[in-house]
């Protein structure tokens, strides 16, 4: 009997075996050479001169980690100027930076959900998004993708209550744009707020880089909330959520995602403010218009090819596959090829469908980039 748990393990990893959902982990080491099409290092910055060095210097002043929760003695100088940073650059009068864009999700929801609240969430979203929803244990309709007119019936159908409509800016499996004004403009006429997930926009679109929400010119609107990470187009590692004052004070005093967790290590925190002066400025910009113009291309070279790619908004690109397991042997063989693509599977994917997941990144020579997406489309699998 005791050991029936493991038993019943064992069988169940034989069925995801069987329907091709194992999942391998593969430890990088620093001599990896494959061509990166698989990380979130969008714009290069993870090893960018100015953020490794403002990184050390705060390793050798702080030590390796920030030694305590925020409210103990985790914040630092290091989290306090990154904040005031990500504040002015998102256009809102506050910032809160947890460990991760993972816990800053669960943090907002749950921050912004009060007794007989309805919770509107797009069919697409982060599990993230999805898990902090799930704690909430708010009534929730799951509208489908990319449904405005889905999104005011939902709140039109729940007159008087308190509302909350969550979506992504860009979406990270497809890489599509979620049409934030409108999105704004149903949610305003029911009274509802509107949190954006803007992970996959922040650094890529809008001005300086500001994200999908200030590209939508949102941004600072007292009813939108703003989440993101610090580990994608930063290089970094964290997350934030952005917003009015009194959301900052709330979480600080009652949000358990930020209050029970250690801080962001200080050297991290640094290095992502790094990367927001760079993200802010020329080289910025040029990184910005570099990204767009390889996801350009790269979107028309995979379907000239025959292949179902999308047309990103940002730095994502999704390619179907004919099945989960032809994913992953899709993925092998570029990975054999020397490069490293996404290969996003159930449930991983909000419809069933495999895909291989392509992400863009300005900081690799373009000639490598190229190479790549000749190896994406002579690995395909026959169709």
């Amino acid at each position: 009997m005791t050991r029936e748990w493991l038993r019943t393990l064992a069988h169940k990893a034989d069925l995801r075996e069987r329907a091709g959902l194992r999942r391998e982990l593969r430890p990088r080491d620093p001599g990896d050479h494959l061509i990166d099409l698989a990380g979130n290092d969008y714009l290069g910055l993870s090893r960018h001169p100015d953020v490794l060095s403002a990184s050390a210097k705060a390793l050798f002043e702080y030590g390796l980690g920030a030694a305590g929760s925020r409210l103990v003695r985790g914040s630092t100088a290091a989290h306090a100027e990154l904040e005031d940073a990500l504040a002015g650059w998102l256009g809102v009068p506050s910032a809160l930076v947890f460990s991760s864009g993972y816990l800053a999700n669960l943090g907002a929801v749950r921050a912004l959900v009060q007794p007989r609240t309805l919770i509107v969430s797009d069919a697409h979203n982060h599990a993230s998004l999805i898990d902090g929803i799930r704690a909430t244990g708010a009534e929730t309709v799951v509208t489908p993708h990319a449904d405005v007119a889905a999104v005011d019936a939902a709140l039109a159908a729940h007159p008087g209550r308190p509302a909350l409509v969550v979506t992504e800016s860009v979406f990270s499996v497809d890489g599509d744009l979620a049409d934030l004004p409108a999105l704004h403009t149903a949610a305003r006429r029911h009274g509802a707020l509107l949190l954006v997930d803007d992970a996959h926009a922040t650094g890529l679109l809008g001005p300086a880089g500001a994200g999908g929400v200030a590209a939508a010119g949102l941004a600072g609107e007292p009813d939108v909330i703003v989440t993101a990470t610090l580990s994608k187009a930063f290089g970094a590692a964290g997350g934030v959520v952005a917003g009015p004052a009194p959301l900052r004070a709330h979480l600080v005093d009652t949000g358990r995602t930020f209050i029970f967790d250690t801080a962001l290590p200080p050297a991290v925190a640094a290095g992502a403010h790094a990367a927001l002066t760079v993200i802010r400025g020329a080289a910025g910009e040029a990184l910005r218009a570099e990204l767009t113009t390889r996801a350009a291309t790269a979107s028309a070279r995979l379907r000239a090819a025959d292949l179902d790619a999308t047309v990103p908004a940002g730095g994502v690109i999704s390619v179907t596959a004919p099945s989960p397991q032809a994913a992953v042997e899709w993925a092998a063989a570029c990975r054999d090829r020397g490069v490293a693509v996404g290969c996003f599977r159930p449930p991983s994917t909000p419809d069933s469908r495999a895909r291989l997941r392509l992400t863009v990144n300005a900081g690799i020579p373009a000639g490598d980039f190229a190479h790549a997406l000749d190896v994406v489309v002579a690995s395909a699998p026959e169709r």
